[in-house]
């Protein structure tokens, strides 16, 4: 399975069957990555493409040095089981996230 990130547009791509699965972003100040949504097309899901896309937006923020800012809330349910991620949360959000389990 291919992700394709669309850095212009500000997102990741998987194309699936003629569709795509998406995680969109912004970078709305320095040094931060806000993870806005995640969207898989119906005939797709249950095949862990959301847990892919997110995983890609996680290395990119890594390999920027960048902050993440999860409002898309199916990345913050993915946070709770990815604990190696939760470094790169923004320390205004982290405690949101960790209060949730």
């Amino acid at each position: 399975m291919q992700v394709e990130h669309q850095e212009e547009q500000g997102r990741f791509v998987i194309r699936v069957e003629g569709e795509e699965a998406e995680l969109a972003y912004t970078l709305p100040e320095r040094g931060i990555m806000d993870i806005q949504h995640t969207f898989v097309p119906e005939a797709a899901r249950g095949h862990g493409l959301a847990e892919v896309l997110a995983q890609a937006a996680f290395d990119y923020a890594r390999e920027k040095k960048l902050k993440v800012v999860p409002t898309c809330p199916f990345v913050r349910t993915w946070l709770g089981t990815h604990p190696d991620a939760m470094p790169l949360v923004d320390k205004r959000y982290a405690k949101l996230i960790a209060a949730r389990k």
